[in-house]
């Protein structure tokens, strides 16, 4: 047996193994940590076919696994390989062609349009077709270049020699495996964070921005509840952008994400703020005193906007999920929405593509808590190898 054959057989076990109960990022450090006869080479090349089969999600399910896997790497790969040299070279002399060309190269067996089986279930104005195709394609790495490192932070990337670019003002795409941590402090000069991850609170940043500054000195910064913060990356991006003191609370139901995030904070030179863990699900769990200014709620999902990163999770996803999500998120809303002070800002965000829990959940907020919504965006990353996230603003009246 060749060891390209071995690759295939090893991916095969690991791939009919996994049940989904948790990472496939981590089901693969704890198989490779007792399985140490893989080399760095083979733990590469057993990767791979594992994640670009996944990246076929429900697609060629009529073939066989070892079939799907070839094919999966042709379709997804961008450089010839060894493995395909030896198993089919035909497909590797070819693989510099377009996804199109591709698809027309493998024939009927594959349809791009079964990869997302969940189409019906799509928010409005997303494109089905770029959608499903973007699952073949690796998403970037992107960083957000700290205001007040921006000067130091250029002069370290030339430095570098990583390959990036531009993706904004002050986003910058990376490749997939470059270790940004062996160039930047990371949280302190950038903060890793996806490039519609970078754009959720960009209403905030408007000329426009109407909440007023206080009236009185006896109220000079604008008070914030994060009140799913997790790591707290958007509220780190929050100070940012926004020109104003704030009285920060942050809440998450995780002690140990809570714990990642006070080490996010003092590297980010968050020094004040409040925090509490709580399950904002049930009834009044909050020990608040008065009411905020604005309130982000970055709530629990899906998460469907990110499964290019770990295509996994679309293979092993239970379409009755999406119900179960919405109703955890009304729940959420119903607790965290009266907290709000009139004439606050509620900015809803999640990282799902799916209509029931974005736009129906943002016209449960309008229709029921006396919110006027400013603002609605899915923010498509399926053609900018970025996540896709959706975000709605509303004003307290």
């Amino acid at each position: 047996m060749s060891r390209f054959h071995s690759y295939i057989n090893s991916a095969k076990n690991l791939i009919e193994t996994y049940k989904g109960e948790k990472p496939f990022a981590v089901f693969l450090k704890q198989f490779f940590a007792v399985n140490k006869k893989y080399g760095s080479k083979d733990r590469r090349y057993i990767s791979s076919l594992c994640y670009n089969y996944f990246r076929m999600g429900f697609a060629g399910g009529n073939i066989s696994p070892e079939q799907k896997m070839l094919m999966a790497t042709f379709l997804c790969e961008t450089a010839p390989t060894e493995l395909l040299e030896n198993l089919q070279p035909e497909w590797n002399s070819k693989i510099l062609l377009s996804i199109s060309e591709k698809l027309a190269v493998v024939g009927p067996e594959f349809s791009a349009a079964e990869i997302f089986p969940f189409q019906n279930e799509l928010g409005d104005g997303i494109d089905k077709d770029q959608f499903c195709l973007s699952f073949l394609v690796q998403p970037g790495l992107f960083i957000r270049i700290r205001p007040q490192t921006r000067i130091t932070l250029l002069k370290k990337l030339e430095k570098s020699k990583l390959p990036w670019q531009f993706a904004g003002e002050d986003c910058v795409r990376l490749t997939i495996s470059d270790k940004v941590e062996d160039h930047f402090i990371i949280d302190k000069e950038v903060v890793v964070q996806d490039y519609n991850s970078q754009k959720v609170l960009d209403y905030l940043k408007s000329a426009d921005l109407q909440i007023a500054p206080p009236p009185t000195k006896s109220k000079l910064n604008l008070r914030v509840w994060d009140c799913c913060a997790a790591s707290g990356g958007k509220s780190i991006l929050l100070k940012d952008i926004i020109n104003r003191k704030v009285d920060l609370t942050v809440s998450d139901v995780r002690p140990a994400i809570i714990l990642i995030l006070h080490q996010r904070f003092k590297k980010a030179g968050i020094k004040e703020y409040k925090y509490f863990i709580a399950d904002i699900t049930t009834a009044d769990p909050k020990p608040i005193e008065g009411k905020f200014d604005l309130i982000i709620c970055d709530a629990p999902c899906t998460g469907s906007g990110t499964w290019s990163r770990t295509p996994e999770q679309l293979c092993f996803f239970k379409q009755t999920s999406i119900l179960e999500y919405s109703n955890l998120q009304k729940k959420i809303v119903a607790n965290t929405v009266p907290c709000l002070q009139t004439g606050g800002l509620f900015v809803y965000i999640t990282c799902s593509v799916f209509k029931n829990e974005n736009e129906q959940i943002a016209s449960f907020i309008a229709g029921n808590f006396n919110c006027q919504l400013l603002d609605i965006q899915l923010l498509k990353g399926y053609d900018k190898k970025a996540d896709s996230m959706f975000v709605a603003v509303f004003r307290k009246v």
